[in-house]
């Protein structure tokens, strides 16, 4: 017998009220006000009555349920939304002199009117808005392109410093904006997880609060903690010039400036940055920029630079707008911060197709919100036109905030007695006299098949998304499988067992845990090997891995000989005359299957029950001769469905529109760019159904 099928409806309403109530005030102190005022077993088991009694009684669910932060809304595409205000973009400076120029035009267009400006700190994150109605979250929206973006309502609702319902006064309807962060430690935590699992981690916290934001399932945006930070408060009436019509008049003082909307959002159970501060002539803003410029890397999320606005409302319309940003506001962005660290030494890494990659290994140095150890130097080229010597002290910034890049050397730190640093002749893996390609930058290890970072290499080519598409198998997970002798090139994986892969476990030299397998992971592993099996003629070829065949080349070439076989038997001039394979590609296509261990490989891919025969029919050839570009959701096909339909009416398809496109076949969510370009061009723009027409 169920635990409520014996409550009445009114006692059951009564206790979902209360459990709200309670819940609402202990995530508002948790977060807010860092108190912990029950433990999370206390917590965790009022949060499963209230799912409990919601799963029995749906008729009393409320839309803003503290249960909605758990997730489980799945989204398979994400509707857009026009904004109801645009969300602008802010002009960026570098240069303290253009923030003085501003606030110097700034006085001269307010003239005697009295006025001040805040500073507040630029989250690196993703800028989102939030509408919010008689104190209920309403619809959660991205910035996309300032005039459209994505529905991510059911996302936002996990994080916890998204308010569901707001608390003391409020306006009854505006807009709350503010960026999304996944904070440093929360970020790493993840990224620890996500190797452990056998998943390639997430390169910088903005890039994985983006993808977070449109992961399809909301409980899986739950687990990642996200935070939302509010900067800015739009009402109706910002958009009318001179009018106020703030339904709430005890307000009115608040609204009146930034400063003050901020104030009053952090009292209705927003998170707002503490940092903010009132200044009143550029020696307090400059004052403010050079403090934060320091102090930044302190803090445990990401800012790129600091925000100035005037910060009385009235007097937005008053400066008004450019065709891109506000004249009331600007941005100043921090340079790149740079450190000298000491070269401790230089490792030389082998890609999959051999080419290698010098690291300079340095002392740990804090940068740009992460600890720094390694960063490449390109290759011999870079290296002697740096005049990099062992023990140099080396000159380091993140290349866009993210990537870490030697920019120079301290010579001034430099010991007398340094010798320059020598690139190696020999591979470091396998042994092999490293070759030079005339024309090439790089150096390359000619040993293919007897490399363990190419083989490696191979595997994670084979098993990607674009190729084989075998989830749950990472490069730690690959790795682990190569080393243990259980993995020795691509036809192995079809030869896997459970028993072989349960219990597989690896360790880093502190004896860490690095990767492990258990039952389910087992289970998920060998059930995507064998999905994998139906995977067309055209990607089997593109993950064989053969140099210089991409995407497309593996396309045009399937299509064109229609079999392995084919393939295999071509001369280098019949590979060569395939539309996109040019006579490099064909010479290394012709001695990648004149090699007995490929030819083997195939046939052992073969017996594994891989596709090797193109199944695409011609049908006709009512699009010969046109180029389409592709953009959008469709209704009747996926974007790669109507991509091969066009293709099988013998037209052709490019990824960018050019004065060779035909048409641009336009869906849903079609890139704005795309677009523009387009219409610049005169190209058609037709729908899925002029496109039907069009076939008929």
């Amino acid at each position: 017998m169920d635990l409520f099928s014996s409550i009445d409806i009114e006692p059951a309403r009564k206790r979902m009220i209360e459990l709200t109530q309670a819940i609402e005030r202990y995530n508002y102190e948790y977060y807010m006000n860092d108190k912990s005022l029950i433990s999370d077993y206390e917590f965790d088991k009022l949060l499963r009555e209230l799912i409990d009694l919601e799963r029995q009684y749906p008729e009393l669910a409320m839309p803003n349920s503290p249960t909605k932060r758990v997730g489980g809304e799945i989204n398979k595409t994400f509707r857009q939304v026009t904004h109801r205000f645009p969300m602008l973009s802010l002009g960026n400076t570098y240069s303290i002199e253009e923030i003085e120029d501003f606030e110097a035009r700034t006085r001269k267009l307010l003239g005697d009117q009295p006025f001040t400006y805040t500073c507040e700190l630029k989250y690196d994150g993703v800028a989102i808005g939030l509408t919010y109605r008689h104190g209920q979250l309403v619809q959660a929206v991205t910035r996309g392109n300032g005039s459209v973006g994505d529905d991510i309502t059911s996302n936002a609702r996990t994080i916890a410093t998204v308010p569901l319902k707001l608390y003391g006064d409020y306006p009854d309807d505006f807009e709350a904006r503010g960026e999304v962060v996944f904070p440093f430690t929360d970020f790493e935590a993840f990224n620890r997880q996500r190797e452990m699992d056998g998943e390639e981690p997430f390169a910088n916290p903005r890039n994985a609060a983006s993808g977070s934001l449109k992961l399809q399932d909301s409980s899986e945006c739950a687990k990642r903690k996200l935070m939302f930070c509010m900067y800015f408060m739009m009402l109706p009436a910002d958009e009318k010039s001179g009018e106020r019509s703030i339904e709430n008049p005890a307000l009115t003082s608040q609204l009146s400036t930034h400063y003050g909307r901020l104030q009053l959002a952090m009292k209705m159970g927003f998170h707002v940055q503490p940092y903010i501060k009132v200044c009143r002539n550029i020696d307090e803003i400059r004052a403010f920029i050079d403090y934060w410029d320091n102090e930044r890397w302190n803090l445990p999320f990401a800012i790129d630079g600091i925000v100035i606005k005037v910060n009385e409302v009235a007097l937005w319309n008053s400066l008004g707008l450019t065709a891109k940003s506000p004249r009331w506001a600007i941005a100043y962005k921090f340079k790149a911060q740079q450190v000298s660290t000491l070269l401790e030494s230089v490792s030389f890494q082998v890609g999959r197709t051999g080419i290698i990659t010098p690291v300079a290994n340095m002392s740990p140095v804090w940068l740009g919100g992460t600890t720094v150890r390694r960063a490449t130097l390109v290759n011999a080229d870079f290296i002697e036109k740096m005049g990099i010597c062992e023990g140099d002290y080396l000159l380091v910034e993140k290349g866009g905030e993210i990537i870490p890049k030697v920019v120079g050397v301290d010579v001034k730190k430099r010991r007398p007695e340094a010798k320059p640093v020598k690139y190696i002749t020999n591979c470091p893996e396998c042994g092999a006299a490293l070759v030079r390609a005339d024309g090439e930058a790089g150096h390359y290890c000619p040993n293919s098949d007897g490399c363990p970072p190419q083989i490696v290499g191979r595997l994670e080519h084979f098993v990607s998304r674009k190729a084989m598409n075998i989830d749950n198998l990472g490069s730690e997970r690959l790795e682990m499988l190569y080393r243990k002798g259980l993995v020795g090139d691509v036809a192995d994986l079809y030869s896997l067992t459970r028993e072989q892969l349960v219990g597989l476990e690896s360790y880093d030299v502190d004896g860490q845990r690095r990767t492990s397998i258990q039952d389910k992971g087992a289970d998920n592993i060998l059930s995507a090997i064998e999905k994998s099996k139906a995977v067309p003629f055209e990607r089997v070829l593109y993950a064989l891995g053969i140099r210089y065949v991409g995407e497309v080349g593996a396309k045009k070439l399937a299509r064109y000989f229609r079999n392995i076989d084919a393939v295999m038997s071509a001369s280098v001039e019949e590979l060569a005359s395939v539309e996109d394979v040019g006579e490099k590609t064909a010479k290394f296509i012709y001695e990648y299957f004149h090699d007995e261990r490929h030819v083997l490989l195939v046939e052992r891919l073969r017996k594994a029950g891989l596709v090797f025969v193109s199944d695409e029919i011609k049908i006709s050839n009512v699009l010969q001769g046109k180029t389409f570009v592709v953009s959008g959701v469709f209704e009747n096909f996926s974007r790669d469905e109507i991509k091969a339909d066009i293709e099988k009416h013998g037209g052709k398809v490019s990824g960018s529109v050019s004065s060779k496109t035909d048409y641009l076949l336009a869906g849903e969510k079609m890139g704005p760019e795309k677009l523009k370009k387009a219409e610049k061009l005169g190209v058609r723009i037709i729908s899925e159904n002029d496109y039907l027409a069009l076939l008929e």
